[in-house]
C-alpha cells in the first residue's frame, strides 16, 4: 500500500488532494518569499545575516520567551538544549515512546540512557503516572534520572503542571519538545514560555515552517542562552578564534531565516485556520471515532489531525480511501521500543500499552490552513463511507 506523500507544491483539485498543501500558502504569500529571498542574494550574508536576528526578535516578541535562538533543525535544537541543560554520560533521560526516534536519538548520542515512558490515549502526551514509574524504574537500576523531553504531540501541550511537579519533587529539568507544536498555548501562556527550555523545529510540514531543516531554542535564561550561541558555534568563545566548550556547527542559514519571517507574519492567522478546520473534523466525524480533544486551558497548533480507530480496521480503511484520491498518513506505526536501535533500553514499570495500540490505531487526515470547507467535506464523507463500509454497514 502506497505511503502519503505527505507535502506537496502542486495545487489541490478534484482529482489530487494534498495531504499538507504548501503551494496553497506559497499563493497567499506571493511576492513577499521572492523578495525575501532576493534580499539576501543582495547583501551575500548567507551565515549570520541580518534576517538571523530579526528572527530571533521577532520569535520571542511572539511567544514571549526572552531568548529565542536559531539553529539548523529541530534535532539541533534537541541536543544542543540537552547540552545546555548538562546533561552528561549515563544520565537517565526520561521520554515518551510514542513520538518521532528524534528525542531518543540525541539522548543516546550524547551517551545518556533513554527511558521511554507511556503516554495518555487522549492527548496522545506523555503520561505523569507512567513518569513516575519511569523514575522508579531507574532509580531501582542505578540510573540517576536527570530530566524529561516532554514531546507536544501533534500540536496540544502536555500536562505541564503536573510533569513539573514530578520534575520538582525528583530534581529533574524539563525540556519541551515543540515541533509540532509551536503557536499553541496552556492557562494563557504561549510555548515556549512552559518550561526552562524549549526545543522547535521549522521543517516544512511543521505549523511555522521554512524551505528546508531550520529550528531554535526559546529561553528566559541567561545561562542557556549564552551556553546554546556557543554551542551552536563551534563552541565559540569571545572570539571566532577561541573556543571554550565542545559544540558543532549548528546554524540556520539566512535564507531560512528570510522565508521564515514572512511566515511568521501569518502565521496568527493559519492557527485560527487550523482551529476551523480542526473542529469541522470533529464535528463530522465524532459518532464514529475517536477525535482529539482538546485539554482544559490549551490550545492547539494542530500540526496533525489524528483520529483513533478500533483495531484492525486502518488499513483497510487507508486502501479505500487511497482509493478514492484521500491522502492520509500514520504518526507513528512503530513505538519507539520497537525500533531496532531503542528494543534495549528501559522502560517504564508497567509497560508501554497506550503507545503500542495508538501505534496500530491512529490515522491522520489532511491538515493545513488552507483546507477549503467543500474539500473537507469531501474527505469526511469518503471517511465515514470508508469506515462505515469496513464495519459492515
Amino acid at each position: 500500500m502506497a505511503t502519503a506523500n505527505v507535502l506537496s507544491t502542486a495545487p489541490s483539485d478534484d482529482k489530487h488532494i494534498p495531504f499538507i498543501d504548501l503551494q496553497a500558502q506559497r499563493l497567499r504569500l506571493g511576492q513577499r518569499i521572492e523578495d525575501a529571498i532576493a534580499r539576501v542574494l543582495d547583501h551575500g550574508r548567507f551565515v549570520a545575516g541580518p534576517e538571523i536576528d530579526e528572527l530571533e526578535s521577532r520569535l520571542s516578541d511572539w511567544c514571549g520567551a526572552k531568548y529565542s535562538i536559531s539553529c539548523a533543525s529541530g534535532t539541533t535544537a534537541l541536543s544542543l538544549g540537552l547540552s545546555a541543560l548538562g546533561a552528561k554520560y549515563r544520565d537517565a533521560i526520561f521520554v515518551p515512546a510514542f513520538t518521532f526516534v528524534s528525542p531518543a536519538e540525541v539522548i543516546a548520542r550524547l551517551g545518556c540512557i533513554p527511558v521511554l515512558v507511556d503516554v495518555q490515549p487522549d492527548s496522545f502526551n506523555i503520561d505523569p503516572e507512567s513518569l513516575v514509574r519511569g523514575i522508579q524504574m531507574a532509580e531501582e537500576h542505578g540510573l540517576t534520572p536527570r530530566g524529561v523531553i516532554v514531546i507536544d504531540l501533534f500540536g496540544q501541550p502536555a500536562d505541564y503542571p503536573a510533569l513539573q511537579e514530578i520534575a520538582t519533587a525528583h530534581d529533574l529539568w524539563l525540556m519541551a519538545d515543540a515541533a509540532q507544536s509551536f503557536g499553541a498555548s496552556l492557562q494563557g501562556k504561549k510555548v515556549g514560555t512552559l518550561t526552562k527550555l524549549t526545543a522547535t523545529s521549522f521543517f516544512p510540514s511543521k505549523p511555522l515552517g521554512c524551505y528546508g531543516d531550520g529550528g531554535a531554542i526559546f529561553t528566559d535564561s541567561d545561562e542557556i542562552a549564552t551556553e546554546v550561541r556557543s554551542r551552536r558555534q563551534h563552541g565559540q568563545g569571545e572570539d571566532r578564534m577561541t573556543h571554550v566548550r565542545i559544540g558543532m556547527n549548528g546554524r540556520l542559514d539566512t535564507v531560512q531565516a528570510a522565508i521564515l519571517l514572512e511566515k511568521l507574519a501569518i502565521l496568527s492567522d493559519e492557527l485560527k485556520a487550523r482551529d476551523r478546520i480542526a473542529a469541522r473534523y470533529s464535528a463530522g466525524l465524532k459518532d464514529l471515532v475517536r477525535v482529539p480533544p482538546i485539554m482544559p486551558g490549551r490550545t492547539s497548533a494542530w500540526a496533525q489531525y489524528t483520529v483513533r480507530l478500533r483495531q484492525g480496521e486502518r488499513d483497510q480503511v487507508r486502501e479505500i480511501l487511497e482509493k478514492d484520491g484521500i491522502p492520509t498518513a500514520i504518526y507513528y506505526h512503530t513505538a519507539l521500543h520497537h525500533h531496532a536501535p531503542y528494543t534495549g533500553y528501559p522502560r517504564a514499570h508497567g509497560g508501554l500499552p497506550v503507545s503500542e495500540k495508538l501505534a496500530r490505531t491512529v490515522l491522520s487526515l489532511p491538515m493545513h490552513p488552507y483546507l477549503e470547507p467543500a474539500l473537507q467535506d469531501r474527505i469526511i464523507e469518503s471517511f465515514r463511507t470508508a469506515l462505515i463500509e469496513v464495519r459492515g454497514g
